[in-house]
């Protein structure tokens, strides 16, 4: 993928790239954010791996890791205190909207109370969840939940995504090189994590037994 944008491919315009499309995601939910900061961190990892340690630069390919990794996680804060701010001012829209989704209603219903008790992992694993950054963060602004509850968990999301889907790419490239298949790889193992959020996040809460 990247191999046929040329240039662009290269820092630090593959930067801005992942940057944006992970920052309009939120917006845009079926932008190719995931496979996007996929493939460039597969190419990052193959380069160095093929070229080796640079004796001018005196490194092997981390650091365009691992500014890959901090862009991604940047723009995905980003994006989601953008999203939530729309939200928060869009008010009776985005109600109405919400009430005629009962699930988008129930997902709502959940996040408020998750926040309220700290439980902001939901946060965490919407992040992994198709469409999920989409659902919390506009169900954070609806629901009016401070920036102190929900940006500490979205910070956390961010991080924890972009370092995942960093380390996916990297990995495959090193095992499979860097092809489709390598890429089709990681990103099924990133759409795998999605399900396993998605799973844990629709489990019905268990309610404690009352004896008596």
């Amino acid at each position: 993928m990247l191999e046929s944008l040329g240039a662009l491919a290269d820092p630090p315009w593959i930067y801005l790239i992942v940057g944006l499309c992970v920052l309009l995601d939120v917006f845009v939910p079926f932008l190719p954010s995931g496979v996007l900061l996929i493939a460039a961190a597969t190419a990052a990892g193959t380069r160095s791996a093929t070229v080796g340690v640079s004796p001018v630069r005196g490194d092997s390919g981390l650091p365009d890791l691992l500014a890959l990794a901090l862009c991604a996680a940047t723009a995905s804060v980003l994006g989601d205190l953008a999203a939530y701010r729309v939200a928060w001012r869009g008010g009776d829209r985005f109600d109405r909207a919400i009430a005629r989704s009962r699930r988008l209603t129930a997902a709502q219903e959940r996040l408020g109370t998750a926040l309220t008790r700290g439980g902001g992992t939901i946060v965490v694993l919407a992040r992994f969840a198709p469409a999920g950054r989409s659902v919390v963060s506009l169900g954070a602004g609806v629901a009016h939940r401070t920036v102190r509850e929900f940006l500490p968990w979205s910070m956390v999301a961010g991080v924890a995504w972009a370092a995942y889907s960093v380390a996916l790419g990297y990995f495959g490239g090193h095992l499979l090189g860097a092809t489709w298949f390598s890429t089709a790889v990681s990103f099924l193992a990133l759409v795998a994590a999605g399900s396993a959020a998605l799973y844990v996040m629709r489990r019905p809460e268990r309610r404690p037994a009352h004896s008596g």
